[in-house]
């Protein structure tokens, strides 16, 4: 895996309180592989974790999404967290940043909750995915077919359900981030 992504330059998009594994394992991941990665958030200077059950770490921002553009990066991870997403979703900015990946048919990663953003941006209708079970409804309202698995793929977009998935969800992220422009 090594230097596989040492082309790409990846975003990781968060608010405060998203889900800390799964923004370290993503991180790691995508870091081992080679690819140059950013921590966008909706203000500058530290984003800070939830951690399962109470506030985790503080990670340095490198850009606010007012600053940031879709076109500037190959891919965008999306962890989780109830609180991340929530605060992404009602970010017009965040919306217009996430809805740029898919208007230029690039990979998009998003577990757990992560892909909560995603239905703001009207582009889930006809893609199959997961998320965390309470997102079901949601996301089949939005369009998209929900299925109950590990990790799903489709043209590009990678989802995963939850912090167990990681292993597939991280593997599957590195390997579409790899294939590029997903068209």
């Amino acid at each position: 895996m090594e230097n596989k992504l040492s082309n790409k330059k990846v975003a990781i998009l968060v608010a405060d309180g998203f889900e800390e594994v799964e923004f370290t394992k993503p991180l790691e991941a995508l870091q081992e592989a080679g690819a140059n990665v950013e921590v966008i958030s909706l203000h500058d200077g530290e984003v800070k974790a939830w951690a399962e059950k109470d506030w985790g770490k503080t990670y340095p921002v490198d850009k606010t999404v007012a600053d940031a553009n879709a076109k500037d990066y190959d891919a965008l991870v999306l962890p989780g967290g109830v609180m991340n997403p929530d605060h992404l979703r009602e970010s017009q900015e965040a919306v217009n940043f996430v809805t740029g990946f898919f208007d230029d048919s690039k990979p998009i990663a998003a577990i757990c909750h992560g892909p909560w953003t995603l239905i703001e941006t009207g582009e889930l209708k006809g893609r199959s995915v997961t998320s965390y079970p309470s997102l079901k409804t949601d996301l089949i309202n939005a369009g998209a077919n929900w299925v109950d698995q590990e990790v799903v793929v489709d043209n590009g977009l990678v989802t995963s359900r939850n912090p167990n998935d990681l292993p597939a969800f991280c593997r599957k992220m590195v390997e579409e981030i790899g294939e590029g422009i997903h068209a």
